[in-house]
């Protein structure tokens, strides 16, 4: 504010400022989603896809890629494409807080799943590995629960990713669950083999016997042992647990508890 303005070129040069600085602001309020009740969305959440407008903004790829893949039935771009709009329309309908997956979500989780098998039907060179892993949520126990239909998107990405530890484990836990027991068999060695701590080796062996034994996980405990002491442990993901190791004067198995 203590600018000398009585010449018209500094007058000039300081409206220039203003209006610059007005626009980078306006362009922060807005475009960022900052303050005015935009929830943080804005330009960036716009592109990131899965949040903020949710799936509606995808109803018109929908219907694009619905409408190409009937009049081009071995388009296999229009596929993939079509699996990826479901996929993001899905993300902003399919979960509610109280119900977890909605009818909705599950009606879109199953368009999603066809638009998959037709890609995959179309026997793609190299298949989108990134597209695979999102389309193996959909198949879990909280969307479709289809063992079967996991196994193969795993084997998809696992084709791709061949050195990676816990989409073995993945696989070798849908193998069991749809009581293929050699395939799980085969992905649990190769998942042990890939972990080169000796304990967590260990602890990933007893894991994924336990799978084999109740791939639903009911009423399984795992435990380790430390000084003589058994104690309970939880995966904690790439091989490793977690675990409260006992005291020196805690009893043996003093700190087991069983999972409900």
């Amino acid at each position: 504010m203590l600018f000398d303005l009585r010449g018209r070129g500094r007058r000039r040069t300081v409206r220039v400022v203003y209006i610059g600085l007005a626009l980078i602001f306006a362009l922060g309020f807005v475009g960022f989603g900052v303050g005015g009740g935009f929830g943080g969305g804005g330009i960036l959440t716009s592109l990131n896809g899965h949040e903020g407008s949710g799936g509606a903004s995808y109803s018109a790829e929908v219907k694009k890629y619905e409408k190409l893949t009937r009049e081009q039935p071995a388009n296999v771009a229009a596929w993939e494409r079509l699996t990826t709009a479901l996929l993001h329309e899905a993300g902003g309908q399919a979960d509610s807080p109280r119900t977890g997956v909605t009818s909705k979500g599950k009606e879109l989780f199953a368009r999603t799943a066809r638009a998959w098998r037709g890609y995959l039907a179309l026997n793609p060179p190299k298949p989108n590995v990134t597209l695979a892993k999102e389309v193996l949520r959909i198949f879990g126990e909280e969307g479709l629960n289809e063992s079967d239909a996991a196994q193969q998107v795993l084997q998809v990405i696992i084709a791709a990713e061949p050195k990676n530890t816990v989409y073995y484990r993945y696989l070798a836990e849908e193998a069991y669950k749809a009581k293929n027991t050699r395939v799980g068999d085969l992905a649990a060695a190769k998942a042990v083999s890939l972990v080169r701590d000796p304990k967590q080796r260990s602890r990933l062996k007893l894991e994924l016997a336990a799978l084999k034994k109740n791939p639903s996980g009911n009423g399984e405990v795992l435990t380790a042992t430390t000084n003589g002491k058994k104690y309970t442990v939880s995966p904690a993901g790439n091989g490793t647990y977690t675990g409260i190791v006992p005291t020196s004067t805690a009893p043996a198995g003093s700190s087991s508890t069983k999972k409900k």
